[in-house]
């Protein structure tokens, strides 16, 4: 069975509160639900874990190269600054793709820079939880050599 990590960055704690405009009105357990019924049907085992600490990021990449075949993240902030978390990622060895609730490439010009993406093999940007879904298929695909 295919072994994935999704990992969500700070804030995705406050979902359904924060800025629904941008990010929509599910809460964080509500897109977990959605993660782990597209993980059932595709026959993904997930581990999915939320971070407001870098470092934390940082040692789920690390716990996530010891078990997972690939990664889906959602850096949120520290998709625009963090070397840590962008080294981990590479360090891992790990096919990763990025997930973003909003698109980030439409918003402030500081969001539109994503230091994480090129150490990834995609970017699924602004259609909201069902980009988690999508990042599991892609990973499936890259796994099954099909992407």
């Amino acid at each position: 069975m295919l072994r994935v990590a999704v990992i969500h960055g700070p804030n995705l704690d406050l979902l359904g509160a924060r800025d629904p405009e941008h990010y929509g009105s599910l809460t964080l357990d509500e897109v977990n639900r959605l993660i782990t019924a597209a993980a059932e049907e595709l026959k993904i085992e997930v581990r999915i874990s939320q971070h407001n600490h870098e470092g934390a990021v940082v040692e789920a990449i690390h716990e996530a190269a010891r078990w997972a075949h690939a990664i889906v993240i959602n850096p949120a902030a520290f998709t625009h600054y963090s070397v840590a978390v962008r080294d981990a990622l590479e360090a891992s060895g790990l096919p990763a793709v990025e997930v973003h609730l909003s698109n980030i490439h439409a918003r402030e010009a500081f969001r539109r820079v994503s230091i994480t993406a090129p150490v990834c093999r995609g970017q699924i940007s602004g259609l909201g939880p069902i980009g988690y879904v999508l990042a599991l298929h892609a990973v499936k695909a890259i796994l099954e050599n099909q992407a």
